[in-house]
């Protein structure tokens, strides 16, 4: 046995929490921040190893976890060499289903990045490789750890405005140019479609305030502005987002440059759903707003609410309860406490927290695989109903005995 392998006593260690969980990170990119906000050494989790199929991000690895982390450039390798509890899977989203696979049938707890997959087939083939594998699978939805949404979920629980019938989102993403069209992004080959990688945050809580998945779509939408960019010169290799993002200029949008070299997912995407128990839904995405926020409408059989803001320490969320003619302001009104610490307002920390204590102790979680499952469902469901020029489309449903194993808790 070598010093990077576990032994029996070290495992029941983890789980009593006498010991740190030993961590690997795949993908350095944007999102292994993630990671990073769960390198807590000495305080119940380290991370010990880091993949990056580009030896250029190493060195971020080395400044965030230290000298001393182990570093490959293939997830066998890390398999073949090292013992761990749990692993972030930070990948391009087409790779997420293979290495999740990999990784649960070696039997190793993994937190996912959203998407779970980038169709159904394979969100169901990472359901059932968790099942058989008997590691515990984690998907990183960290909007159900934002206040706001968290708010209006209590608010619809607590019966404020009755039966829940319809929600509507409207996504204004200000930043969509440097955010999704300069890298693998904007292939379809590597996300589907934008309606799907984006949409999968505002699905899951469209479902989760509802409490209901999508049984019906159609949709509309194309690729309306970037289209039109003919500089398709991409980034530097081993870039990352932040390395070209650039918040002051690239306005109006088709003053953006360096576009990815295939740009074919759509930046205007427009759906409308029947949920479980006759709820209606919509959801609107366009990627060249000027501001950059999400706006959820959710109407009941007493009233509504609304966001206004969805982070930050001017956002709130609002409720009517007695008719009117138009007014701006509201029967009740719920500020927002100001953001915590750490990304998304600080979600992201909650998030990592969560999936630190499911990994060493298991038990129910506010995410679901099975919901990450739904929302991806529904977004290729809404994909091919666009791409048929509006065609209604049902959304196959997830295999019962798959459900009914994480409705257990994945035990």
């Amino acid at each position: 046995m070598t010093d990077t392998q576990l032994t029996p006593a070290d495992a029941a260690q983890a789980r009593t929490g006498t010991r740190d969980l030993r961590l690997a990170v795949l993908g350095l990119g944007v999102r292994a921040t993630l990671a990073r906000e769960a390198h807590r050494p000495g305080e119940g989790a380290a991370v010990v190893a880091a993949v990056d199929t580009s030896p250029g991000m190493f060195g971020r690895a080395r400044e965030w976890f230290g000298e001393d982390v182990r570093l490959y450039t293939d997830h066998h390798a890390l398999l073949a060499a090292e013992e761990l509890d749990a692993v972030f899977v930070i990948t391009p989203d087409h790779t997420h289903e293979d290495i999740a696979v990999d990784l649960l049938r070696a039997g190793v707890a993994v937190f996912v990045e959203k998407p779970l997959a980038i169709t159904t087939e394979g969100c169901d083939r990472v359901l059932e490789a968790a099942r058989t594998g008997g590691a515990r699978l984690y998907v990183g939805h960290n909007m159900r750890h934002m206040p706001v949404v968290r708010t209006m979920r209590d608010l619809i629980r607590s019966g404020k405005i009755g039966e829940v019938k319809a929600v509507w989102c409207r996504h204004f993403v200000g930043h969509g140019g440097d955010f999704y069209f300069k890298d693998w992004h904007a292939d379809r080959r590597n996300t589907t479609s934008l309606l799907l990688q984006k949409g999968a945050h505002d699905l899951d809580v469209i479902h989760w305030l509802a409490d209901a998945y999508t049984e019906r779509v159609t949709a509309l939408g194309g690729l309306t502005v970037y289209g039109d960019i003919e500089d398709r010169s991409g980034q530097a290799p081993g870039a990352v987002m932040p390395d070209w993002y650039d918040p002051e200029n690239n306005w109006p949008p088709l003053s953006n440059t360096g576009l990815n070299p295939v740009v074919d997912v759509e930046d205007l995407s427009m759906m409308v759903m029947r949920l479980e128990g006759g709820i209606h839904a919509s959801y609107q995405q366009c990627h060249y707003t000027p501001d950059y926020w999400r706006n959820y409408t959710v109407i009941g059989t007493e009233g509504r609410l609304e966001n206004f803001g969805d982070h930050g320490d001017t956002a709130e969320v609002r409720v009517w309860t007695h008719r009117s003619g138009y007014r701006a302001d509201a029967d009740l009104v719920v500020p927002m406490a100001p953001p915590g610490e750490g990304g998304h307002g600080g979600s992201d920390p909650a998030l990592v927290t969560e999936f630190l204590r499911f990994v060493r102790s298991g038990g129910t979680t506010d995410t679901n695989p099975v919901a990450a499952r739904e929302a991806v469902a529904a977004g290729t469901a809404a994909t091919e109903s666009l791409r048929n020029d509006g065609t209604p489309v049902t959304v196959r449903r997830v295999a019962p005995e798959l459900a009914r194993w994480f409705e257990g808790g994945q035990e």
